[in-house]
């Protein structure tokens, strides 16, 4: 377990820790959001797959097994550069964290509206089309919520940085416990997941010092990495008589711990792929690399290929069908954004210069601007 924090939040945030990179990248942490992401895709290919084809098949196993931490995870590496830009003055901190993230909600709430919702695909009128992308503006739209949240969640805390960091932390999991549900996409989640992104800001440090500790005692690591998956996996698969909580992992509290427990495993295993290396290890570190722009576009991919198998019947088996759509799903965005990466239509994927409020930042590739 990660040392409690002091309660200076200067020894927590401060953007030249020694644990923490000043600059560039780090591998683990790319490595970390290749996982993740996979795991995102695969959970809605799998799911997709299993519901067009009427059954499960061997990931759906898979899936189950990631549902406690495969999203806690992505806001807590997400909440990890945080505390670079909270100090700064609106205009840089609203440029890294809010219109950065705002100008791809947008973007392709609009891309996603059309395919679904817009005339030429049948899915209603110029009227229906604009008032889904009014309600796009207050409620977030499908898969795109999680950059929704990240942007929200960057400005809660920013305006609550204030607070003494037990009480900023243990608002945050007593709203992930109280299991909120509203109807509202936007506060429901915001209560389920704040925690994980409050986290990942004030255990900056310790994140960092945990993956350099597991890279340093890879028995240990190893160790604590079985302990783990055997019992992630006996309390996500066992379900309960609880409608409203299906599994035991998804139980009040256990939710919470098994979250924060899940993302630490995938910031060790992380960890010791990069120590390792390998092509796995460069995959995924490539996958994370451009996370977000698989999260933004595989969603075509992903419908197009389920409907394919699902019609024409040419993978019977649903686990086999479930890879290929995932497989689908990952690569074609990768693909996408290395066709257009010099063209005009990398917009898709980079911000332009010209919605920028505080200027681009030298040395920013091709690919979806990198939170700060």
């Amino acid at each position: 377990m990660i040392a409690r924090p002091s309660p200076d939040p200067a020894l927590s945030v401060r953007p030249d820790d020694p644990v923490r990179p000043a600059g560039g990248r780090l591998d683990w942490v790319d490595v970390a959001k290749g996982i993740c992401i996979i795991l995102v895709v695969m959970m809605h290919s799998t799911l997709g797959t299993g519901e067009a084809m009427g059954g499960e098949g061997f990931l759906h196993e898979v899936v189950a097994f990631a549902k406690p931490f495969r999203i806690p995870d992505f806001f807590l590496l997400s909440g990890l550069f945080v505390g670079r830009v909270v100090d700064r003055d609106w205009r840089l901190f609203a440029d890294r964290r809010v219109v950065h993230f705002a100008y791809f909600y947008l973007l392709w709430l609009v891309i996603q509206s059309a395919v679904k919702y817009g005339p030429i695909t049948g899915g209603g009128g110029p009227g229906v089309f604009l008032a889904h992308l009014a309600h796009g503006l207050i409620e977030p739209y499908s898969t795109l919520w999680f950059i929704y949240l990240l942007a929200v969640f960057s400005v809660a805390t920013k305006l609550l940085r204030r607070l003494p960091w037990p009480v900023l932390l243990g608002g945050a999991a007593l709203l992930q416990v109280a299991s909120i549900e509203t109807g509202s996409l936007l506060v429901d989640e915001f209560c389920a997941r704040f925690v994980y992104f409050v986290g990942g800001y004030l255990f900056a440090s310790r994140i960092f010092a945990l993956a350099a500790a597991a890279r340093s005692r890879v028995l240990l690591a190893l160790a604590g990495l079985a302990a783990w998956a055997l019992v992630n996996g006996a309390l996500a698969l066992t379900p309960t008589a609880l409608p409203r909580f299906p599994t035991l992992a998804s139980l009040p509290g256990v939710s919470l711990v098994l979250g924060a427990a899940g993302a630490l495993a995938i910031v060790t295993a992380a960890a010791l792929l990069t120590r390792v290396g390998g092509p796995v290890t460069a995959r995924l570190r490539a996958c994370g690399e451009r996370s977000i722009v698989i999260y933004l576009a595989f969603f075509l991919p992903m419908a197009a290929t389920r409907t394919v198998l699902a019609k024409t019947g040419l993978v019977p088996d649903i686990g086999l069908a479930s890879v290929l759509v995932t497989t689908a799903a990952v690569l074609v965005p990768l693909a996408l954004e290395r066709v257009v990466r010099h063209t005009p239509a990398n917009l898709l994927f980079r911000r332009p210069a010209a919605l920028h409020l505080a200027g681009v930042r030298p040395g920013v590739g091709g690919a979806v601007a990198r939170p700060a």
